[in-house]
């Protein structure tokens, strides 16, 4: 079977390759992707070569531009460069065998099909040749052609072995399933299944960056049930996995909160493409099987989960080795404020509760919306309009406010500064009692958002706390 290969970069590394009396193939991610004809294939473009991969990617690149710098990583044999919206990394071919405690290989020079046999599925094992008699031509020795078309993810040897090997491939296998909407095939889940412990030896690095090419699917919900039927979850995620379940007493049960964490996940990846927005919609009821209650008279509750599930925030992040960063803070926020707007579609919406939700929530509002619009996932039609109604008066009020109010972000118009050199004072309790009463006067509608209102509340508040303006306060 021959291949086109219409873009530039193959041709000149085939003259290269020639020149050079080199064998040179593509392999991987990006003939999977243009087997597939994915309308976003991989910019990352792999070239095996049978001799010196970092010779052949210098001699490629300074005949393409002898500017171009070229990135060499002798420990692994491989150089890199980049080249439009191409990465290109060559690597010699390689066959590899691992030791039980490590998923760092032993590596030596093998052939094209030993480089093919190292690789973790069919579908990525698929080379093209570059070579001038053989350009175009697919070599597929195991089978990836017709596991495109049957859509499922096997791996080329002994999955067992595959997997022991290098246990990041049990992550990726989910990863696939999910991105490509393929299936584990059945021999290979059951390896997977039976591997599972030895995710262990794997850093958190490499884990959570395949989790969040799982994140960032269509459909994630579809990877974390994989992750969880094969009991990967429960060694990486305990927090998530600790979701599951329905308890009933009394004939009256709550609803699986992993299943609807999922199904808020697939709401939310709708409409954003924001990784950190869809975290939070994973983790917003993080807290609740720390908050579970029942009693005769209310049934079920999760009273304080979400102020609960802010504070694990940190540690889940530190632990995932997720950024403890504004995206950790960020999320922080949005669990710890889920259910705001949602007590507000229920009941009379005052300006005063509108205010403090604009002035929390800041310009992560909008963000905040859409998760609490995901988080709608009742079965009954009609309750779920009635919500959905609610939250668009709900939208329209934080517009109204925001015109009129100006509330969102916003810095009281006396600072900390002015109080204090308007009393003489040092910075201490006297001047937070002051900052806060103002604050709640403006986001109680007491007093409107203006310097004028702000400071005659100062000075009465001032003279409360026994204070006298100076003599020559400078802004009598």
């Amino acid at each position: 079977m021959n291949i086109c290969i219409n873009d530039k970069i193959f041709t000149i590394i085939s003259e290269v390759a020639s020149g050079e009396s080199a064998e040179a193939y593509v392999i991987g991610g990006w003939v999977r992707d243009c087997l597939l004809d994915r309308n976003h294939p991989e910019k990352d473009i792999d070239i095996v070569v049978t001799g010196s991969g970092i010779e052949l990617a210098r001699k490629t690149a300074d005949k393409i531009n002898p500017r171009i710098r070229v990135s060499v990583f002798r420990n692994f044999g491989t150089a890199m460069f980049r080249w439009g919206d191409y990465e290109i990394e060559f690597v010699g071919a390689r066959k590899e065998s691992y030791r039980s405690g490590s998923r760092k290989p032993l590596v030596e020079d093998g052939t094209l099909e030993d480089d093919q046999r190292r690789r973790d599925f069919t579908i990525n094992a698929l080379a093209i040749s570059l070579n001038k008699d053989t350009y175009g031509q697919l070599l597929d020795p195991f089978g990836g052609m017709d596991d495109l078309r049957k859509k499922i993810i096997r791996t080329p040897l002994d999955p067992g072995m595959t997997f022991s090997d290098d246990p990041l491939r049990m992550i990726r296998a989910v990863r696939f399933a999910t991105q490509l909407r393929f299936t584990v095939e059945e021999k290979t889940f059951k390896a997977l299944s039976e591997n599972a412990a030895r995710i262990r030896i794997v850093s958190a690095e490499r884990i959570i960056a395949e989790i969040n090419k799982i994140m960032m699917c269509n459909k994630p919900s579809v990877g974390f049930r994989l992750l969880e039927k094969s009991g990967l979850l429960a060694i990486i995620f305990p927090e998530l996995d600790n979701l599951k379940g329905v308890e009933k007493k009394d004939g009256r049960a709550h609803k699986d909160n992993f299943l609807h964490s999922l199904e808020v996940l697939d709401n939310i990846a709708l409409n954003t493409d924001n990784l950190w927005l869809r975290w939070a919609a994973l983790l917003h009821d993080i807290a609740k099987p720390l908050t579970k209650k029942y009693t005769r008279e209310t049934g079920w509750s999760f009273h304080g989960h979400e102020y609960r599930g802010s504070k694990m925030i940190p540690d889940i992040f530190r632990r995932l080795k997720l950024p403890l960063n504004e995206h950790m803070r960020y999320v922080q926020k949005l669990v710890d404020l889920h259910l705001r707007p949602i007590v507000l579609s229920q009941e009379e919406i005052t300006d005063s509760a509108i205010r403090r939700l604009l002035f929390e929530a800041g310009d992560d509002i909008d963000d905040l919306m859409l998760l609490c619009e995901a988080d709608i996932t009742s079965k009954n039609e009609k309750r779920k309009m009635k919500h959905l109604e609610n939250f668009a008066i709900v939208r329209e009020k934080l517009r109204e406010i925001e015109e009129k109010d100006a509330i969102r972000n916003f810095q009281p118009p006396v600072t900390g500064e002015e109080i204090i050199s308007t009393f003489g004072i040092k910075p201490g309790k006297s001047v937070g009692i002051i900052k806060n009463a103002i604050r709640d006067a403006i986001l109680d509608g007491i007093i409107p958002n203006e310097h004028k209102a702000a400071r005659d509340l100062m000075l009465r508040k001032g003279r409360e706390l026994g204070l006298t303006p100076l003599e020559n306060d400078p802004g009598a």
